[in-house]
């Protein structure tokens, strides 16, 4: 297939509203089943969007099909892969509406495919340092020139959902030292490494998890992102026209030594 899209974006429907152009909608065969993605463009970029919760928000976090999403991707060409996520804070400072751009993961998901090599090819993919340092730069850059209020390092925790947490588990996630807690991150940041793609989360905080409050709501969660679109939008629309058209990263090369 000929190269479609060069960047992709896995988030909620609303963040893209005004931001593609030109766009269709395509339902991408993959070895996994059907991913469907909508391409279009952003000024010289090409952009591919999925709503990783489908347009309906039907799909749970432990149920969206990862392994056709990111494969159908790289079947379209991108290399880089922007993730919006929403998060509950670890940390004190990490205020609901804040934006933090994780730097590292601790993986508490149970059930879910995290690889594309289940045998007889053996791949063990370096995840030291799981994003991508260029894309995060990048980022970091544009929210810090916006005047958002961000946090450019954090570890993010991912748990299987759908459930929130117990208030014991919110606190050991505290005492590991984790800073906010999602359920979207894992597999989709190791499936990209995998493909030697870019990956970089932009988490939008909405709440203290129950550590600091008595329970987490759903409602409370969908409020927050709602006000928070204005500020992913403003980051996406300044973000893309910046993304470097060459790679000089690792991930580019995360497959080289993997084997055994």
């Amino acid at each position: 297939m000929k190269a479609m899209a060069e960047i992709a974006i896995i988030g909620g429907t609303g963040v893209t509203e005004g931001i593609m152009k030109n766009a269709e909608k395509l339902a991408v065969a993959t070895p996994y089943g059907n991913s469907r993605i909508m391409v279009g463009s952003y000024g010289d970029k090409k952009v591919a969007f999925i709503s990783r919760h489908g347009e309906k928000h039907s799909i749970p976090p432990h149920k969206v099909n990862s392994r056709a999403n990111i494969y159908a991707l790289h079947k379209l060409g991108v290399e880089r892969i922007i993730g919006i996520a929403a998060v509950g804070s670890l940390n004190e400072g990490m205020k609901p509406g804040d934006i933090v751009i994780p730097d590292q993961f601790i993986d508490f998901t149970k059930i879910r495919s995290t690889t594309f090599y289940d045998g007889p090819k053996t791949i063990h993919i370096s995840m030291a340092d799981p994003f991508c340092p260029e894309t995060r730069n990048v980022a970091c850059k544009i929210i810090r020139k916006l005047g958002i209020r961000f946090h450019e390092k954090g570890t993010y925790v991912c748990v299987e959902g759908p459930r929130f947490s117990t208030k014991a588990e919110s606190a050991l996630w505290r005492m590991m030292k984790a800073d906010i807690i999602g359920m979207t991150l894992v597999p989709e940041v190791t499936l990209a490494r995998e493909m030697e793609m870019c990956y970089v989360t932009i988490a939008i905080v909405t709440d203290y998890d129950c550590w600091k409050t008595s329970a987490v709501s759903a409602e409370e969660v969908t409020e927050r992102m709602k006000r928070s679109t204005d500020d992913v939008k403003k980051i996406l629309e300044t973000l893309i026209p910046e993304m470097p058209k060459v790679r000089e990263c690792p991930c580019k090369n995360a497959l080289k030594d993997a084997a055994i």
